[in-house]
């Protein structure tokens, strides 16, 4: 099966051990695969190692259950000097049913690094027209977005808004 190097998709079956007392994959383990999701689908595209960044809009929409098929289905959506977003969409599957469902989405800011994990140029996206255009347009938005309230919590602390909680 052909794929553009800005897309990737991953199936994984979910066991008993990644479940939860009520029988429930952890949301830990989704976020597990999806980093891993990301890294992949950025590090193919960009050819080189990355770091993730930032992780923003995860919605876990529905519970994931032991038994299900779940496939995550990746997409480089914009790209910066360095940086790429990657978004992710999640798709339970059950196996009976064959019945799918769509639980999970978010979004990943990875940045390419050298081997002294320094950032480095990444390709320029150039996306498709329809869906590869809109995806990359509400990237630009989301991506003043954070950028607006980086800047509004400077503005509020007088620093960079670094971590959530207090500094030493």
């Amino acid at each position: 099966m052909h794929m553009p190097a800005h897309q990737l998709t991953m199936t994984v079956l979910m066991t008993p051990d990644m479940a939860n007392f009520a029988g429930n994959v952890h949301g830990g383990t989704v976020l597990k695969f999806l980093d891993q999701v990301a890294y992949a689908c950025a590090s193919r595209y960009a050819g080189r190692y990355v770091v993730t960044l930032s992780v923003d809009q995860v919605m876990f929409l529905q519970p994931i259950h032991v038994g299900e098929l779940v496939t995550f289905l990746a997409a480089v959506n914009h790209t910066g000097t360095s940086s790429m977003e990657v978004g992710i969409k999640v798709v339970a599957e059950n196996i009976r049913s064959q019945g799918k469902r769509h639980v999970n989405s978010c979004f990943f800011t990875m940045v390419a690094v050298d081997d002294e994990r320094r950032p480095v140029a990444v390709p320029a996206l150039q996306p498709a027209p329809g869906d590869e255009t809109r995806r990359f347009q509400e990237a630009v938005l989301r991506k003043q977005l954070r950028q607006e309230l980086a800047q509004r919590f400077r503005s509020i602390s007088g620093k960079a808004a670094t971590a959530p909680w207090p500094q030493p």
